[in-house]
């Protein structure tokens, strides 16, 4: 399940307690509390395995940027040898071969940046949304322990009266 999905679920939990006269405190019903912060333990880990299958895939790019660098420099060689071979101009095709070769690594390295910026961009958005979400769930459990004090403590001061 989504996390920010579970995270409107306590935060909508929350908004439908009953809240104790005169005060800043709510009754939650405290099994469905315990029972999305359950779920958020299973989502999370989800999240990070995506965060690893993002990982994975930009491994998956990068391999497959260097083989096609590897595979245009190939042709190139090949090419720049047929061209020596059939044409007497050999300067001409050592420098038609050289600029294959740096157009193929200008190409490889643009993939690799690319690739690169995609999956910090996906990583960081990620981690903007676990931090959220760990932040709201802190705030969930300070306020859920919040009230339970208060409540301790007013059922303590109304039994001392």
């Amino acid at each position: 399940m989504d996390i920010q999905h579970l995270v409107d679920s306590l935060e909508q939990a929350l908004n439908d307690s009953t809240r104790v006269p005169l005060s800043a405190y709510l009754i939650v019903n405290e099994e469905k509390v315990y029972s999305l912060l359950d779920q958020m333990r299973v989502a999370v880990p989800e999240e990070i395995r995506r965060a690893n299958r993002i990982e994975a895939e930009k491994d998956r790019i990068l391999a497959q940027a260097k083989e096609e660098a590897e595979r245009i420099r190939e042709l190139a060689r090949q090419e720049a040898s047929e061209l020596v071979k059939r044409d007497a101009i050999v300067s001409a095709a050592q420098h038609r071969a050289e600029n294959i070769v740096e157009r193929a690594r200008r190409d490889s390295e643009a993939l690799r940046q690319d690739a690169d910026v995609y999956i910090m961009d996906v990583l960081n958005r990620l981690e903007e949304d676990l931090t959220r979400t760990l932040k709201v769930v802190q705030n969930g459990m300070q306020k859920v322990e919040a009230d339970q004090q208060a409540i301790a403590q007013a059922a303590a001061s109304e039994l001392a009266h």
